[in-house]
């Protein structure tokens, strides 16, 4: 299921911890995708030695110019044809812990950058 804001201000994570993932009032104890006006929450979890361009492809149509991939409670690497794929692209790819993807991608959206995240949730990665 696709969440969608209608208003200029941009979706916003408001915490992550071992409950979830916090944006408004709603916490996500699973995958998610976030874009400035769309949360993503029906995200097929896959482990993230696993993924491949094509799981993108939901935020790939954001046409964004930044991907941030939360990893868990930890950094994870994700498939170095990921990273060479996004590059062919043009997009930038950033891997990090969620804690710290979710940090970024707030200031990057509040800079009014065009970034999405995939965030998995602390204890489902």
């Amino acid at each position: 299921m696709k969440f969608t804001r209608e208003n200029t201000a941009a979706i916003l994570v408001r915490s992550v911890s071992a409950d979830g993932i916090r944006i408004g009032d709603e916490v996500y104890s699973r995958t998610i995708g976030v874009a400035a006006d769309a949360v993503i929450d029906d995200w097929q979890p896959k482990d993230i030695s696993d993924l491949v361009e094509n799981d993108f492809a939901a935020l790939l149509d954001f046409e964004p110019e930044v991907i941030v991939l939360g990893t868990g409670t930890t950094s994870i690497f994700p498939p170095r044809e990921l990273v060479f794929a996004m590059a062919r692209r043009q997009i930038g790819f950033e891997v990090m812990d969620t804690g710290a993807a979710a940090r970024t991608y707030n200031v990057l959206a509040g800079e009014g950058r065009k970034v999405v995240a995939l965030l998995y949730c602390p204890d489902a990665a």
